[in-house]
């Protein structure tokens, strides 16, 4: 590799790194909804430990519906009795059903928050409040948007509870949509730190924020940390399945079907263990590297059945996964398996919406290899800035997707990044 290849890379590997929202990990400035409901009392009991434990504070918010009420009272008019209806006395009704929401709502949103503030006086934590009238999860939304908070703490359920949803339609709405952190409180579920904090970890930068966020709450509170990455081997099995219904002879010939299902079983049974098994090694690293012993799991299966048996088995109290995986577009709101999980787990769930990249070198030090041909072209390259051309490459194959670094990896990224270099060619 030239001089010149060397000073381009250099520039690349210097100045391209990736700009992603970064995790914060200890959550200090908590926005928690409350309506008077079971889990939103519970939400707050949460919300007011984990300020506590990171010298943060506490934001409760009740958002009403005024406007709504208002609405709704002028179309029921009509089916008030008939000494109502007269128009003085329909006049007057209106005036005192306004009153009474105007002033009943504020009261109402008054005696929540004097409920929260009490919960952090008695805590020592600072609490502030916020009234919003309007729908209730665009106000949490808008609150949240706003920059002041970076976790939002709400119930499972509201007011309107049932044993047929495990999700009210507030909850599901701010989960879907929150810019930041958002953790779902079930009032039937155990106490956080109760039992271990597992986090769902699929190699995501959402799913790296959410190991951080649990290594941090684990060491303020105690709680011990799991991590469990689970991949399903046999979906390709059901696909060629069913492809080999519909295949005629002459498709399978040209298809070289029997071949091409050998091959694909044998790299998929191999391949995403190993895959999975990296990113635990990835997260062990990032644990580690705080002192943090970090229990790691791998299961096969349905990763949302998978990792809900494994929450069951350990008796967790709190998942903590990116609200989307690895493979999410930019139009996903949820993941499939974090929504599964979302309505299913017996505990409390934290969805990450913040991300976090591990350092390149950790990461390729776990899920990528190089090959003896590519090991040889980068030994041409002069010592002292060796390191920093093998990160350019390992930062050219990681976007493109590679595990193994080849020969040609190495030339194609010469190639792309430095054009005006001259080729390596075979040592």
């Amino acid at each position: 590799m030239s001089a010149t290849a060397i000073t381009g890379v250099g520039a690349l590997a210097a100045g391209t790194a990736a700009s992603v929202p970064r995790a914060t990990a200890a959550w200090r400035r908590v926005l928690v909804a409350l309506d008077g409901s079971d889990h939103a009392e519970h939400a707050l009991g949460e919300a007011v430990r984990l300020a506590a434990g990171a010298g943060g504070e506490v934001c409760g918010i009740h958002v009403y519906a005024a406007s709504l009420h208002d609405r709704r009272f002028r179309e029921m008019e009509s089916g008030l009795p008939e000494r109502y209806r007269a128009e003085s006395a329909l006049e007057h009704q209106r005036a005192v059903h306004d009153e009474l929401i105007t002033r009943g709502l504020r009261l109402i949103s008054d005696s929540y928050h004097d409920l929260g503030e009490a919960s952090c006086q008695a805590a020592g934590v600072r609490y502030r409040r916020i009234n919003s009238e309007g729908k209730n999860y665009r106000g949490i939304l808008e609150a949240a948007r706003g920059g002041a908070h970076d976790l939002v703490v709400l119930g499972a359920q509201g007011l309107g509870a049932g044993a047929e949803a495990p999700l009210g339609t507030v909850c599901i709405r701010v989960a879907r949509r929150c810019p930041v952190d958002v953790l779902v409180v079930r009032v039937e579920a155990p106490r956080i730190g109760a039992g271990p904090l597992v986090v769902a970890l699929d190699g995501s930068p959402r799913s790296f924020s959410a190991l951080r966020s649990a290594l941090a709450l684990g060491q303020r509170i105690g709680a011990p940390v799991h991590a469990v990455a689970a991949f399903d081997p046999y979906f390709h099995y059901t696909a060629f399945g069913r492809i080999a219904r519909v295949l005629n002879d002459q498709a399978r010939a040209t298809f070289r079907f029997e071949d091409q299902e050998r091959l694909h079983a044998e790299l998929i049974d191999g391949g995403l263990a190993k895959i999975y098994r990296s990113y635990l090694d990835v997260g062990r690293a990032i644990a580690a590297s705080g002192g943090v012993e970090l229990v790691c799991e791998l299961r096969d299966g349905k990763p949302y059945q998978a990792i809900l048996r494994y929450l069951g088995e350990v008796g967790a109290s709190l998942l903590l996964a990116g609200r989307t995986g690895m493979h999410a577009d930019p139009e996903l709101d949820v993941g499939g398996n974090a929504e599964n999980l979302l309505r299913l787990a017996p505990c409390s769930m934290m969805l990450a919406a913040t991300e976090y990249e591990p350092p390149l070198e950790m990461m390729a030090r776990e899920t990528v290899a190089w090959t003896e041909e590519a090991e040889c072209r980068l030994e041409r390259v002069p010592q002292m800035v060796r390191p920093m051309v093998r990160t350019a490459i390992l930062q050219f194959a990681s976007e493109r997707g590679h595990t193994v670094v080849t020969a040609g990896v190495v030339d194609e990224a010469t190639a792309r990044l430095c054009p005006h270099a001259r080729p390596a060619g075979p040592a």
